[in-house]
């Protein structure tokens, strides 16, 4: 059978279109049937509730169930290697955080390269955290404190949620960069029985989210001394940034979408069009204040960049401490 130079031209024509339509099918397809987001942490901390947060937006948007499931364990290993080994459909997210970046350079031998296989989608918020102090600490500021630390080496302890946890590595960042502070780690399992020593005078200082600590700082049974983020908090405007005395210092905690690599380009677009979506809504913007957290949002390659740079400050910061995991 023999074609004319049209019929061919026709052919070619519509082999082209096809060619095209995979990734347009699978943007117009997905989802085709309920999504899990991984969260790394137990039930009804802020990693938990931000992941149903942003898990009920895209059910409302996008038509079928984005289903939170909690994998805790080895600070959030378990939950990204569950999702590096998933299928790359878009049906399989992962809660990425600030324990990623650490956790790059905290474990030797993970089964994963973070960077390279989990793909960015979109940043959802920037959280702070508060440095506070037993009332039995002297200092009233943070340049006070500074003083009254290194006058003092070796005397002042802090506690943490554990080794490698932001809590911890926000501190040992405080210590190195006001100038090598002897001040003590008490670690703890989890924030919560580090907190109640603090209350009763065992730890002199912690550095955790400002929405656990405000009602306690309001009462004056703790003294907030500074902010860890870059610029000062919303909720507690009179409390400075560390960063208007530690020229540089800045820490917070950073969480966004992400899927395993080679996730369809359309897919991961469809998803972070829709996060920032939710960014720009007003009602979404007014549940991420209660978590004292400011809205992130940018391209997928905005969110890798600031992972990037996220792990390579976490880098320095856990090889000066020559921190290890426990």
């Amino acid at each position: 059978m023999t074609h004319s130079r049209r019929q061919l031209l026709h052919l070619a024509a519509s082999a082209a279109a096809l060619a095209a339509l995979p990734g347009l099918s699978w943007a117009h397809a997905y989802p085709s049937r309920p999504v899990r987001i991984i969260v790394g942490f137990a039930a009804g901390g802020p990693n938990d509730i931000l992941a149903r947060l942003i898990g009920n937006w895209l059910s409302e948007r996008l038509e079928q169930p984005f289903v939170v499931e909690n994998r805790p364990g080895a600070g959030s290993n378990i939950a990204t290697e569950a999702v590096v080994r998933a299928p790359p459909d878009g049906h399989t997210l992962l809660l990425v955080g600030t324990p990623n970046a650490i956790n790059a350079t905290l474990y030797d031998n993970l089964n994963f390269n973070f960077i390279r296989d989990i793909a960015p989608i979109a940043g959802l918020v920037r959280g702070a955290l508060v440095m506070v102090v037993h009332p039995s600490v002297p200092a009233k500021t943070l340049p006070e404190f500074i003083a009254y630390a290194k006058a003092h080496p070796g005397k002042l302890s802090y506690g943490s949620g554990g080794v490698g946890g932001i809590t911890h590595i926000t501190a040992e960042q405080f210590k190195q960069e006001a100038g090598g502070l002897d001040i003590v780690h008490v670690p703890y399992r989890g924030v919560a029985p580090a907190l109640t020593d603090l209350l009763g005078g065992q730890v002199q200082i912690l550095f955790t989210n400002l929405a656990l600590l405000i009602g306690y700082i309001e009462t004056g049974k703790l003294r907030a001394l500074a902010m860890t983020t870059a610029t000062r908090s919303e909720a507690l405007p009179e409390i400075p940034a560390i960063g208007e005395f530690v020229p540089g210092y800045e820490a917070s905690s950073v969480f966004g979408l992400g899927a395993p690599r080679n996730t369809p380009t359309e897919i991961i677009d469809k998803l972070s069009n829709e996060i920032n979506a939710a960014l720009a809504d007003p009602g979404f913007k007014a549940r991420l204040a209660h978590l004292d957290g400011t809205a992130l949002g940018g391209s997928p390659a905005d969110f890798g960049k600031l992972i990037a740079e996220e792990t390579e400050k976490w880098r320095k910061v856990i090889r000066l401490a020559n921190i290890k995991p426990e």
